[in-house]
């Protein structure tokens, strides 16, 4: 799994037109699943996102987690994460999980997310054309593959 992190004072998703979701201060996360990605992945980046140390202490320092600062998450489904840019100039995707695969694992997420936080978090649709809109806080964006375990 790989997911891009990004600090956030506020974020939101438009489906259709419609508002489908958006938070406050908190945590905007895109997940990319291939199919090597099992139940280890999921709790071991669940818990990552959940204490990565990006919020402010009174003094200024990052040094407070999600669940600390009592922010929200927002979880989007993003299979261009697993892009293979080598050859050429268009991306293959043959990285990326199919849905059949994908749709249970992202939903897994969700449920270890809100497990972790402990509370509910928001989401996109899998596989909507969604207009995403976020004001980065910082900025602070960070990337993490749960393979690389960096």
């Amino acid at each position: 799994m790989k997911v891009v992190i990004q600090r956030v004072l506020e974020a939101s998703i438009m489906i259709d037109g419609v508002l489908f979701s958006s938070i406050s201060e908190g945590l905007m996360v895109l997940l990319g699943i291939e199919d090597a990605d099992t139940d280890e992945d999921i709790h071991w980046l669940s818990q990552k996102i959940i204490q990565l140390r990006i919020f402010d202490d009174d003094k200024g320092v990052m040094n407070l987690s999600l669940k600390e600062v009592q922010g929200e998450l927002l979880l989007i489904s993003q299979f261009t994460l697993h892009a293979s840019t080598k050859k050429g100039n268009r991306p293959s995707y043959l990285k990326a999980s199919k849905p059949g695969f994908a749709i249970p694992v992202y939903e897994k997420m969700i449920r270890q997310l809100q497990t972790d936080l402990g509370k509910e978090i928001k989401t996109g649709v899998f596989g909507a054309d969604m207009k995403v809109r976020l004001i980065n806080n910082g900025p602070v964006t960070i990337i993490i593959d749960s393979k690389n375990k960096e």
